[in-house]
């Protein structure tokens, strides 16, 4: 075979985007043996303790210094649970009411809407959080919850200031709400027109047919609402003026406490005073890198599965 045979088999295209491809995973690799490498002293000192233990103990002399990021990491994994329990029936109500109730020229614009959201600066949700949700739920959901139901543990702590679990995670419920939702939306978007067709001539009612097809779209909502928690797992700068702040290592939601985005942005400016609080920070980021990469490949899995099952 001669060589122009050969050339005009090569797709072009493919030549011309794998050193993108190629870039991309050496800087994943780089960032991760960055991080890894960064964190080695901490964790080569203090061992699997700083992961599962809670103390944030900084001193000048570096053998009085101990650290524990259990805090931190509970309070990463609580506040995106709570903002997925939150995003869920947003999302899927929202999805929904575009495709199958809103008018046609009331559909685009809630679209767009919907995505400028998912796009703005995080701290233009920080500082609403800050000054207009956390007096809001203070005010008018956590002292009465308090005062009338304080014998579920969920809600005996005191709602002194408001910054708290719950205002970081309702305030990141809303934050990932967008994205899920237009995944979701997507999703129902492409289903085939038989399947719908077919169930209102089998005599289905409107609820009936919306049931099943959400049926139908399940791994396309798992793929949303993973890919939304990965999201809520690594927001920073919303979440530190809304969480409290504080290393609490409990479940109660009106408790004060600590992610571990929250804990780099507000120890990270001071770290370098400390021999080792630098690298446990470093450690911390590996901790929410290594979260956030597995939680994307589940949903990333479900999401092609889901495409998969569709193309069929």
């Amino acid at each position: 075979m001669d060589l122009k045979k050969m050339l005009k088999k090569v797709d072009e295209f493919k030549i011309i985007t794998l050193p993108a491809i190629f870039i991309v995973f050496i800087l994943f690799v780089l960032i991760l043996g960055f991080y890894f490498f960064n964190a080695l002293p901490a964790i080569e000192r203090y061992g699997i303790d700083l992961f599962i233990t809670n103390v944030w103990q900084a001193a000048e002399e570096a053998s009085k210094e101990v650290y524990g990021l259990a805090a931190p990491i509970w309070g990463s994994i609580y506040t995106a649970t709570i903002a997925v329990l939150i995003a869920l029936p947003l999302s899927l109500a929202y999805a929904i009411f575009v495709n199958d109730y809103a008018p046609k020229k009331l559909k685009y614009p809630l679209i767009v809407i919907s995505d400028i959201m998912a796009g703005l600066p995080t701290i233009i949700y920080g500082i609403w959080g800050a000054f207009i949700l956390v007096p809001l739920l203070r005010d008018h959901v956590m002292k009465f919850l308090y005062e009338h139901f304080s014998f579920i543990p969920l809600f005996n702590y005191p709602p002194l200031s408001g910054y708290c679990y719950l205002s970081a995670g309702i305030l990141l419920g809303i934050m990932v709400t967008p994205f899920a939702a237009a995944i979701i939306r997507e999703a129902y978007a492409m289903i085939p027109s038989v399947y719908k067709e077919g169930l209102v001539a089998l005599g289905a009612t409107r609820y009936e047919t919306t049931k099943v097809l959400i049926k139908y779209i399940r791994p396309a909502i798992i793929s949303g609402l993973i890919l939304a928690f990965g999201r809520a797992l690594g927001e920073t700068v919303a979440v530190s003026l809304v969480i409290g702040n504080s290393f609490n290592l409990t479940y109660k939601l009106f408790a004060p406490g600590y992610t571990i985005s929250s804990l780099i942005a507000n120890q990270l400016g001071n770290a370098v005073l400390y021999e080792y609080m630098t690298s446990v920070l470093y450690a911390a980021g590996l901790v929410l890198f290594v979260i956030g990469l597995v939680i994307n490949i589940i949903g990333i899995y479900y999401l092609k599965r889901w495409r998969e099952h569709v193309s069929h």
